[in-house]
């Protein structure tokens, strides 16, 4: 339990960075869903919308280190490759 005022503060601070890097880390993994069901649904001009929105949104919250950067890199490398995928499936 904080004791000095500063402790108190400091426990304050904490909470609050703790809720908004939370909030921010639900936000990628939405992110990241939506363009797992865009595959999924089979449209691959929707799942390359839905990427591109999607990457501004897993570099902007990797830019403020909630995520590594390695994983975001390959979280984005997998989700192209998978939409990449779609295009050749088709004429086969």
């Amino acid at each position: 339990m904080a004791n000095s005022a500063q402790a108190k503060k400091r426990a304050r601070q904490n909470d609050k960075q703790r809720s908004h890097n939370a909030a921010l880390k639900t936000q990628l993994r939405t992110a990241i869903k939506k363009v797992e069901k865009a595959v999924l649904a089979g449209d691959q001009a929707s799942a390359m919308k839905q990427m591109q929105e999607s990457q501004s949104v897993i570099d902007r919250i990797t830019d403020k280190k909630i995520a590594h950067k390695n994983t975001a890199s390959r979280t984005k490398s997998r989700l192209v490759k998978a939409i990449k995928a779609m295009g050749e499936k088709k004429p086969a």
